[in-house]
């Protein structure tokens, strides 16, 4: 029995076709044909159904199929940990963050850069949920994203960046300018700026609306707390940002919100499941990158 045995059945059983298989694995069809039948003579039983028109796995087939998979699944964590063996680190790793944050990205991968060149990096952006998803799944290495207070998303581990109290914030010539604070409720009375939706502030803000029944008014958005306190500054609504945020500028006058809100952002990673050495190493470095307090 052959690995590129296994690896033909998994084609052709996936592919429901020995012609779309062939090309997938980029070998003659002649070829994918002959060693499946040779593993058939070998195991002494049929593993696939040729008689229709799409190719099915037969009873044995069925029952072959996962040991295949595995098999060669196995294989690849033998690659892996030869890699690792070898400290070698090499491949590419993919990194997702929602659109604000406290992890200083630039030289966070710079470092890494400098450190494993051949290593291809990808970074992008997106909703918390998604990136959640994305980790979960395997598309992404890594994610800064936002979570619930003490919140630990099925499956995956994580480690805070930010925890830190939202505020609203005004401009001098906003009636609530001197307020200490403001009710939820109350918000549905104001023209609010705030980060997009699915940002980790913004789905504090929209939970806890939807704890309270309040339907609130986003009039504007921007993609970082800076620009929002500096639309609020301008006298175009209530900002909602930072506690820290909300305190670096003279202009701006910070107002709590009852019940408090508090935005959380974490590093997210899978904690189970193989993980490259690429990604192993980024995940470390990461977590030697991440702080928290004073962030979005």
């Amino acid at each position: 029995m052959e690995l590129r045995q296994l690896e033909y059945l998994i084609a052709v059983a996936e592919e429901a076709n020995f012609t779309r298989a062939a090309e997938r694995i980029r070998v003659a069809q002649p070829a994918v044909s002959a060693q499946i039948a040779r593993l058939e003579r070998e195991l002494g039983e049929r593993l696939l159904d040729r008689t229709q028109r799409r190719v099915r796995l037969t009873a044995a087939g069925e029952a072959v199929l996962p040991f295949a998979r595995a098999a060669l699944g196995a294989v690849a964590d033998i690659r892996t940990a030869v890699d690792e063996l070898g400290d070698l680190v090499r491949g590419s790793v993919s990194i997702g963050t929602v659109t604000a944050h406290n992890v200083d990205m630039p030289s966070l991968l710079a470092k890494f850069h400098r450190d494993h060149p051949a290593v291809e990096i990808t970074l992008s952006t997106d909703s918390s949920d998604e990136l959640i998803d994305g980790v979960r799944s395997g598309r992404l290495d890594l994610a800064i994203a936002s979570v619930g207070s003490a919140e630990v998303p099925a499956g995956l581990q994580v480690e805070a960046t930010t925890d830190e109290v939202i505020d609203a914030a005004v401009g001098r010539e906003d009636p609530w300018w001197g307020r200490r604070s403001v009710g939820v409720d109350e918000l549905a009375d104001r023209p609010l700026i705030a980060l997009p939706a699915g940002s980790g502030i913004r789905s504090r803000l929209d939970e806890a609306c939807a704890a309270a029944g309040v339907s609130v008014r986003v009039a504007l958005e921007a993609s970082t707390p800076l620009e929002l306190v500096d639309l609020a500054a301008h006298g175009l609504g209530v900002a909602i940002v930072p506690r820290s945020v909300a305190r670096s500028r003279t202009h701006i006058h910070p107002v709590a919100v009852t019940p408090e809100l508090r935005g959380r952002l974490v590093l997210a990673w899978r904690a189970r499941g193989p993980v490259s050495p690429a990604a192993r190493v980024l995940i470390a470095l990461a977590r030697e990158h991440v702080r928290v307090g004073g962030g979005a």
